[in-house]
């Protein structure tokens, strides 16, 4: 029997140790839904170099020689700090307006490497370096915080200054015990913290609402 750990053999590998247990490698197969000819190649592989023979080869490495250089690809990752809100292709044009020649797709492809490929994470680094360094802020930083902050709202998240300062409660009915009857809970969430504290009952009502407030949630 074959044993690996390497995700990316795993299944070769139990194809192998799977036509083994069988004894019949066109049931193998069948069950692995691939071909008796995939089967003799993964087979032929180990036989040959070993388990780690099964690493497809042939996979795609990053070709180095077609990347921009340094002073290019630290560029376009401070424009997309400087304007968050700009595309691969507007970053592009501007870029060359200053004599720097990236193609759209090549901008994609430095913000994939730096983690900025969407207008989040171009905020959050954005976030981070008026953290670290204090920086004044431009029109188009602050209008990108701005909208930011409207989004936020819109979908319906809360800014909260330290633990306690706002909570969320709300009932949700859970089910009905032969003999008790219909069981309710009553949640409550700190909005800062993510605490939950919660409780059931055998009635919603405001009494078994303030319940909880005074018997988990002030106590804690």
């Amino acid at each position: 029997m074959l044993h690996t750990n390497n995700p990316i053999i795993k299944h070769k590998a139990g194809l192998l140790n799977l036509a083994e247990e069988l004894q019949n490698i066109s049931k193998a197969c069948k069950i692995m839904g691939v071909s008796r000819d995939t089967f003799y190649r993964y087979q032929e592989l180990v036989e040959t170099n070993g388990l780690e023979a099964l690493i497809n080869q042939d996979r795609r490495v990053a070709n180095f020689k077609n990347r921009v250089d340094e002073a290019t690809e630290q560029a376009v990752v401070a424009y997309a700090v400087e304007y968050p809100a700009h595309g691969q292709h507007r970053t592009s044009n501007e870029l060359r307006k200053s004599g720097i020649y990236v193609p759209g797709s090549g901008v994609r492809s430095i913000w994939l490497r730096h983690q900025l490929a969407n207008f989040k994470d171009r905020l959050a680094a954005l976030e981070t370096k008026i953290a670290s360094e204090g920086i004044i802020l431009n029109d188009a930083q602050i209008a990108a915080l701005e909208k930011k902050k409207q989004d936020d709202i819109a979908s319906g998240e809360i800014e909260t200054m330290h633990p306690g300062y706002l909570g969320a409660q709300d009932t949700f009915y859970v089910g009905n015990l032969k003999g008790v009857g219909r069981i309710y809970q009553q949640t409550f969430i700190d909005t800062y913290s993510k605490v939950v504290h919660c409780k059931l009952y055998t009635a919603k009502t405001s009494i078994t609402a303030a319940d909880i407030l005074n018997d988990k949630v002030l106590p804690f």
